[in-house]
């Protein structure tokens, strides 16, 4: 089976490579990806097999490269390749996906390649985007790069997103995350659960408690979960919002 190596470091590809192609069966196509965007051209290109996937990439990472994949009615076999430091194994558990966890050893990367199956919606439901039948829904997870690795936001524990220069800050019921993906991009996918309030701001509609005026004349916009904090509603933007506020 022809196998796709993508990672961001040199040393690890050559391992990964030098492990595949010591195991019978097993062929490492050249050349091997350094990022997301890469690896999307050279699957298509050289359509290998099993793609293997490091979850931690700059760029596309490797969840939203597995989303991508999904969406295709072909994809490769995809096996990530995990930090225990960079991100939850647990969640790779409960995704049902094929993973192994760095460093690598032989018997555990030959046991998951064996294993691979091609990625289906049902496996990456929990990781990137919901069973749908069009394979094009919004993600039910966001993927987040912390101090603690990767994170997965749940959707549904979204309160709001806020940009700021060319982060976007995701709130969420237990704290706060910093993403780099445009504020538009999130309102193109995610705009039947979050209504834009301001230039720089999208709430999520279920999290709207109540809409109040100031004695300056400003709107403020109270949302559950929030402690009594409130955010901006720029004017141009009010009338809708209270549109959007009858029909809940």
């Amino acid at each position: 089976m022809n196998v796709l190596i993508v990672d961001d470091e040199p040393l690890a590809r050559e391992r990964l490579s030098r492990m595949v192609s010591d195991l019978e069966g097993y062929t490492v196509l050249e050349p091997s990806a350094t990022n997301g965007e890469e690896a999307l051209a050279l699957i298509d290109s050289l359509k290998p097999e099993i793609v293997l996937l490091d979850i931690r990439m700059p760029g596309l990472d490797g969840l939203q490269v597995a989303a991508r994949l999904c969406e295709r009615e072909t994809p490769p076999a995809v096996v990530f390749c995990a930090s225990p430091e960079d991100y939850d194994v647990e969640a790779l558990k409960a995704g049902a996906v094929g993973y192994v966890v760095k460093p690598v050893r032989t018997e555990h990367l030959h046991d998951a390649l064996k294993k691979a199956e091609r990625p289906n919606r049902a496996q990456l439901s929990a990781l990137t985007r919901p069973a749908a039948e069009s394979g094009n829904g919004p993600r039910s997870h966001i993927s987040a790069r912390t101090r603690k690795g990767i994170e997965l936001i749940p959707l549904d524990q979204v309160v709001y997103f806020i940009a700021d220069h060319k982060y976007v800050t995701l709130r969420h019921e237990s704290g706060e995350v910093l993403l780099d993906e445009p504020l538009k991009a999130l309102e193109d996918e995610f705009g039947e659960r979050f209504v834009r309030i301001h230039r720089n701001a999208l709430v999520a509609r279920d999290r709207i408690e109540r809409l109040q005026r100031t004695p300056l004349g400003h709107f403020q916009l109270f949302l559950k979960g929030l402690n009594g904090d409130a955010l901006i509603v720029s004017r141009r933007h009010v009338a809708g919002v209270r549109k959007m506020m009858q029909g809940l």
